[in-house]
């Protein structure tokens, strides 16, 4: 048996909060929340469920997944986005795990992640195939996030086991919103490395990555989010 922390990051992440949250308090010893400056109505959310988050300046999500993990009292730790909702399927799967044996310290878990576009499922985004298969539970002293401005992901564990379910990654659910993580996305890239810009390969790139994700994907047949995932 072992307690487990989640730790939660969120920014104006009132949309879906409760629907986040309910879940995560069933499996949750403790909850560790990272807040970069809301300015909706998470925070009374959060104080609506005796949460006190902690603010940090947000930079890249890694920074900010570690800079949880760092305040967790617990060794073991669950690693959530506001815009994932955990199903039965995996809140079941995490309740076994925890009233077992401890697990070995170098193991960890992923999590069966959906992507939903505009509030439909979608199979591809780029970089992203849906499902995709994060690392989530794990041990703190054997595993981090690392510091990539874009799709980070926590690294370190030496055995990792797929936890089965469904979990909603309610991602845009605008065009507004597409824009505007797009918009952030390609800032933090332009800020974190060195780039050397060429108009003629990244014309080509997007052409290519168009048809890839637009028409040989099959993403035309989902309508509008098939042209948002495919343009994205």
């Amino acid at each position: 048996m072992f307690r487990l922390t989640v730790c939660l990051l969120t920014y104006n992440s009132a949309r879906l909060l409760h629907q986040v949250l309910t879940p995560l308090i069933r499996i949750a010893d403790e909850m560790v929340v990272i807040d970069s400056g809301s300015s909706d109505k998470t925070l009374s959310i959060l104080e609506g469920y005796g949460i006190a988050p902690i603010y940090h300046p947000y930079a890249m999500h890694g920074e900010q997944m570690n800079m949880a993990i760092s305040r967790s009292s617990n060794d073991w730790v669950l690693c959530v986005d506001s815009d994932e909702i955990l199903d039965e399927t995996t809140l079941d799967y995490i309740l076994a795990l925890k009233s077992g044996e401890e697990p070995p310290a170098d193991s960890g878990w992923s999590l069966s992640r959906y992507w939903y576009v505009l509030g439909e499922q979608t199979r591809t985004i780029y970089p992203i195939s849906s499902p995709d298969f994060p690392l989530r539970l794990f041990h703190r002293r054997y595993v981090k996030f690392n510091n990539r401005p874009v799709d980070d992901k926590a690294t370190g564990a030496a055995r990792v086991t797929r936890i089965p379910g469904h979990v909603r990654h309610d991602t845009f659910y605008s065009l507004h919103e597409v824009f505007n993580k797009l918009n952030a996305y390609t800032t933090r890239v332009v800020q974190y490395q060195t780039l050397r810009p060429s108009i003629a390969r990244g014309a080509i790139s997007a052409v290519g990555a168009f048809f890839k994700l637009y028409v040989f994907s099959g993403a035309w047949r989902q309508g509008k989010t098939g042209v948002v995932t495919g343009l994205y």
